[in-house]
Parts: structure tokens; sequence; C-alpha cells
């Protein structure tokens, strides 16, 4: 895809997102779209009491896709400290990451994309400091992400195990998706989409993601726009690599979180659920989202779980 055709489609697509959300709306973005009503119908559509985490362990170690991978050390007891035998005494630990890397599950902000000098909804990118983001930060999520869920699983769709780094998901596999799946992804859902990602890299090692990774071609965002996603999620970071946008890297982040104010769940952990659904024949759940409490981050680590 061209430049130019790509700019077209944002404009398009940010005018779609915008039809529905009032002045108000707009300062939370899609999130605005999950409704009271939404939250009860998805919770009363539990039927066994199933949870399923959608977040792969933090990785510690280094590797070809995590040259920063998260640090865990433990404070207490310290290096030759004996263990009382008797008596109280406390563990503890320190624990720091890298949020937007290529292999821990991660939620981006919606102050996270910067694009033409600007944030979602035209707010000054200069409010992003390095003492932290002014607006927009994972904050907005802070009562968490809850609604219905929706799986859309596209190797299973092909008949492969995974889709191969740098292949691409279009509208019509999702189409294709929803109608093989017997689901319909609607207005406030949580939308799915399993690329296999997690899958190949337990199977064969881990790669450099940020080079080559399977992800959604940006043409898919329409159908994002059309249907009213609240949020979108992948067991990749959404994007494919290389760039499917000549001149733009991660145009799906641009026009997820840019132009449609959709949070993005990225590096999921979608094995486990997707077996589930396949046993149930069931391709929707509830879904609860809890990023950290952490008002000027532009993302957080995240354990979403899902509900069967």
């Amino acid at each position: 895809m061209s430049e130019a055709a790509f700019r077209s489609l944002y404009r398009s697509v940010r005018e779609l997102a915008a039809e529905d959300l009032d002045e108000a709306d707009r300062r939370r973005g899609a999130l605005s779209r999950i409704t009271p009503a939404d939250v009860v119908a998805a919770a009363q559509d539990v039927r066994h009491g199933r949870a399923v985490s959608l977040a792969a362990p933090v990785e510690t170690r280094p590797g070809p896709d995590d040259a920063e991978p998260a640090s865990h050390r433990m404070t207490a007891p310290a290096a030759g400290e004996e263990r009382p035998s008797a008596g109280l005494a406390f563990a503890r630990d320190r624990f720091a990451m890298n949020v937007h890397g290529d292999a821990d599950s991660h939620l981006d902000a919606l102050c996270h994309v910067m694009f033409d000098g600007t944030l979602y909804g035209g707010v000054p990118a200069s409010t992003v400091t390095p003492e932290g983001a002014g607006a927009l930060t994972v904050d907005l999520a802070a009562d968490g992400i809850t609604g219905r869920g929706v799986l859309l699983d596209v190797p299973r769709l092909r008949g492969v195990r995974w889709l191969e780094p740098g292949d691409q998901v279009t509208t019509d596999d999702l189409v294709a998706a929803e109608a093989a799946q017997d689901v319909t992804v609607g207005a406030g859902d949580l939308l799915f989409v399993r690329v296999g990602h997690r899958l190949r890299r337990r199977g064969l090692g881990a790669w450099d993601a940020a080079r080559a990774r399977a992800g959604l071609h940006p043409g898919t965002a329409r159908f994002l726009a059309e249907r009213r996603v609240a949020v979108l999620g992948s067991d990749g970071n959404n994007d494919t690599a290389p760039s499917a946008v000549a001149g733009i890297e991660f145009p799906m982040h641009v026009l997820a979180v840019h132009a449609m104010g959709v949070h993005l769940l990225d590096y999921l952990d979608l094995e486990e659920l997707a077996a589930e659904c396949e046993r149930l024949s069931r391709w929707h759940f509830l879904c609860v989202a809890a990023p950290l409490r952490l008002p000027a981050a532009t993302g957080s680590p995240v354990n979403p779980i899902a509900v069967l």
C-alpha cells in the first residue's frame, strides 16, 4: 500500500470511528462503546465458568525478540543472609519491564502513538514529556476493561498451525472466520485475532519479531471501524513486519490507536483460549483486562482473563 492510499484510509476510518462518539466519549476513545448493558450481557453469557489467561509468562532472559527483557531480582533475603528459624520474615523482590517490547503481553494506551505531531483526537504530541504522558494515558483504563471478547482464529480458518512471519490477515479472513466459527463481531467487543505467533515461537524458537511477524493488513481497519470494536488484541503486535505501507512503520497502530482510539493488546498468548473455544464450539466469552494503575504511562503489562 502506498503512503497516499494509507493516508486516505486513515482519514476514512477516523471519520467513520467518530460517528457514534460525542466529544465526551472521544476522551476515552473506543472504550466508550462498552456500555453497562454490554458488561451485564457478557457476564450472563458465561456458561462453563472456565477462566483462561491470555497473557504469556513475562520473559526475564534475553532472546532474538527480547534484547531488553524484564528484570526480576530478590531484595530479601539478601545474598548470604540466613533464613530465620523462628519468628517472622518477608521475602521481597523488584520487577522492571520494557513495556512495549516484542515478547511480553502488554496494553498500548492512546498516548502511545504519535503521528504527524499529534496523539489520538488531535491532542498535541508535546503532552508526552520525559516525565511521562499528560493525556490519554493507561489510566483511562483504571477501572479495567470488561466486555464481550471474540476470538477469530485465522490459522484455523486457513488450515495451518500458524501464519508465517510477514503474512497478513485480510478483511476477507476476518469475515470468513466469523462465518466458520458462527460468531459475529459487534459494537463494544474486545476482538482477538490469532495468528499463531506464540505456537510458532514455542515450536521453532524465538526470532527477531521486529523484522518479521504476521499481523493484520491495514485494510482491516475499516472492518474494525464499521463493527465499532472497542479493543483489538493479537498474539503478535497486530502489525505485520515488514510494514505493509511504504514509508510508514506500524500502520495498524496508527489506524487503531491514533485514528480510531482503539486500545491495543500486543503479544498475547491465545493458544489455550483457542483450544478451549474449539472444544466448546464457542468463540465469544466474558473478558476482563486489568492494566496497572500507572497515571502517566503509555502502556502497561496486562493479564487479560477470558471466562467461558
